[in-house]
């Protein structure tokens, strides 16, 4: 009877290890899974975020060329005018200053 519980023991201790050794191969291979997600997710919103803005210049560009700018000005001639006389009136030499 010693002996049959020292082989079911050995038995039973050998699927508790291959449960842990198939646990922890599942483990590894989820965690290898979520980092090649993770890189391809990051390499998507890189490539679209590039994408985006690359057309967002574009678009601008675009839309300055096909616009029609602004009329310039024409240069015209303005008279010229004689300068005028100043505002406030200037003292003269027979008034005296106030104070």
């Amino acid at each position: 009877m010693a002996a049959r519980r020292s082989t079911n023991a050995r038995a039973q201790q050998a699927r508790v290890q291959q449960e842990r050794s198939r646990l922890h191969t599942a483990r590894q291979t989820l965690h290898a899974d979520g980092i090649r997600r993770r890189v391809r997710d990051n390499t998507v919103a890189v490539v679209a975020g590039t994408l985006i803005v690359v057309g967002a210049v574009v678009s601008q560009v675009v839309h300055a060329e096909a616009t029609a700018p602004a009329p310039k000005p024409s240069p015209s001639s303005t008279p010229t005018l004689a300068p005028e006389a100043p505002l406030t009136p200037q003292p003269t030499a027979t008034e005296t200053p106030a104070g």
